[in-house]
């Protein structure tokens, strides 16, 4: 069974969804630890209500970024996390920090990757005139939500639509896909190989997985 560790910054409702998951017995993995870089981030009542144990890492209480990041590695590497899996964590992780992790690090972007990369990516896809959007889950590099992807939702936009209708839209796939995912790294089915994501040892293409 593999090891799980969570890093969240914020109300942490990807993780409620994995925590759901692993209590309903489809993820063939335990969370072991939830992380925040936030104090006040409700993801670590979530966390709390369901036995797991969480930690903060705060920037201000590191002299750099690279401290910060080793002190969470030393933390993950005695958990002895087999996957950490980024859901809502509004923080870059340095370079050495990627590195050290390859193949274990997953990420959830609100976007069809690689368009709309960063922040504000529904607004900037409204204002596009963009038909789909969708979400992106992928492996995490050194490169800022770059990285190969695994898996694709999509999600139309109607010429009527107010953002937070297509914000939800999004969320409903996130919340769909992301355990799934886990489940596919949690069963050996899904590896990282020189920079190319394998699901059942065939190589995924440019958009992962794709569902429409």
């Amino acid at each position: 069974m593999k090891n799980i560790v969570v890093m969240i910054s914020g109300s942490g409702t990807n993780l409620q969804k994995i925590i759901e998951a692993q209590q309903a017995g489809n993820i063939n993995g335990r969370i072991c630890a939830v992380i925040s870089n936030k104090a006040d981030a409700y993801g670590l009542v979530r966390a709390e209500q369901a036995g797991i144990p969480t930690f903060v890492f705060e920037r201000k209480a590191f002299d750099s970024n690279q401290a910060m990041d080793r002190a969470i590695a030393e933390q993950l590497t005695r958990i002895d996390a087999d996957l950490i899996v980024l859901a809502g964590y509004m923080k870059i992780l340095t370079a050495e920090f990627t590195r050290r992790f390859a193949g274990k690090i997953i990420n959830i972007h609100p976007s069809l990757l690689p368009k709309y990369a960063g922040l504000h990516t529904h607004e900037r896809a409204m204002a596009a005139g963009d038909r789909e959007h969708g979400m992106s889950i992928h492996f995490v590099n050194e490169e800022v939500d770059g990285g190969a992807i695994i898996l694709q939702a999509k999600v139309p936009i109607y010429p009527d639509d107010a953002l937070d209708e297509v914000i939800q839209r999004v969320y409903e796939q996130e919340h769909r896909c992301y355990p799934l995912v886990v489940q596919w790294f949690c069963a050996d089915r899904l590896h990282l190989e020189n920079g190319k994501a394998y699901l059942d040892n065939q190589p995924l293409g440019p958009q992962g997985y794709a569902i429409e």
